[in-house]
């Protein structure tokens, strides 16, 4: 079936027990959005060891924002199994996905913590919620870009915030071509990394620091552009790919590069939030595959 059977199908199509699966749905992306906080090394990025390149997170605090979020991807899940017309539901899921930020807000005493992923990942979680049978993260994926690419009438036009000055200034898509192309970061470099390091043995917190490299190294990331400009996006993007040609971070040689990469993070102040976003939407499908198969 096509990404737009799913996009447009009607509602009794769709499985019975909408709040019961869409609340499974929510809880996956909360546990994706926790799981990506605690993964531990992540270079520029907050883990275990501490705030990396940011001096106002902390795990506990993404945690926190994190499970303040369960109530608004519930909703948007909840839009996805009952709103059959695709406009309607985009307008539904963005109105969910402003009170979402204003949550978080709340959440973290005025910080930032997930903007980037409420907007991933409600939108992968609308397009889950659509989806019944055998699930297929490139299939939700593609229902999400279609839903990306509709316009939100009622989204201010421009919202000021770096991610959206680092696009106009560096001529890059950021998180919005990301989703409006169909999250091609998280099926054609996350999702493949990961099977491919747990098919070779790599343990699964190694395997998920792989996928989020995999991100890394070709991710055009508006945190990184924002923060440190194309010189900081080059050695970032170089030196993801040279843990990955030496094996990934299971291997001796691939932490090695690993240590080198971050300590060259570290010297520049920079953070590859974008690629945290994105992994963690990677983990959701996978997990989404994994529960639902």
């Amino acid at each position: 079936m096509t990404a737009l059977h799913f996009l447009r199908r009607p509602t009794n199509a769709l499985a019975p027990d909408h709040t019961g699966r869409s609340a499974a749905l929510a809880g996956l992306a909360v546990d994706a959005l926790v799981d990506e906080a605690v993964l531990t090394p992540k270079p520029g990025l907050v883990d275990m060891r501490g705030n990396g390149a940011h001096h106002d997170l902390s795990w506990l605090l993404m945690c926190r924002s994190a499970c303040a979020l369960r109530p608004a991807f519930l909703h948007m899940a909840l839009a996805g199994a009952t709103l059959r017309d695709p406009h309607r539901l985009r307008h539904r899921i963005g109105a969910i996905g402003r009170d979402a930020e204003a949550a978080m807000m709340a959440a973290t005493g005025g910080v930032n913590t997930h903007r980037g992923a409420i907007w991933a990942l409600g939108l992968l979680v609308t397009a889950a919620a659509r989806h019944d049978g055998r699930p297929d993260a490139e299939a939700i994926a593609d229902v999400a870009g279609m839903l990306a690419r509709i316009d939100d009438t009622a989204a201010p036009a421009q919202t000021g915030n770096k991610g959206e000055r680092a696009c106009r200034e560096h001529g890059v898509g950021g998180a919005r071509g990301q989703a409006r192309a169909g999250f091609p970061a998280v099926t054609g470099q996350a999702l493949p990394m990961l099977r491919l390091s747990r098919a070779r043995g790599d343990g699964e917190p190694q395997a998920r620091i792989n996928a989020l490299l995999a991100v890394m190294a070709g991710l055009d990331d508006t945190c990184l552009l924002a923060r440190g400009g194309g010189r900081a996006l080059k050695a970032t993007q170089h030196g993801a790919r040279r843990v990955l040609a030496l094996g990934g971070v299971a291997t001796p040689n691939g932490r090695a590069a690993l240590h080198t990469l971050e300590a060259r993070m570290r010297a520049l102040h920079v953070s590859p939030g974008g690629a945290a976003d994105l992994l963690a939407a990677s983990l959701l499908l996978d997990r989404i595959e994994r529960e639902y198969r």
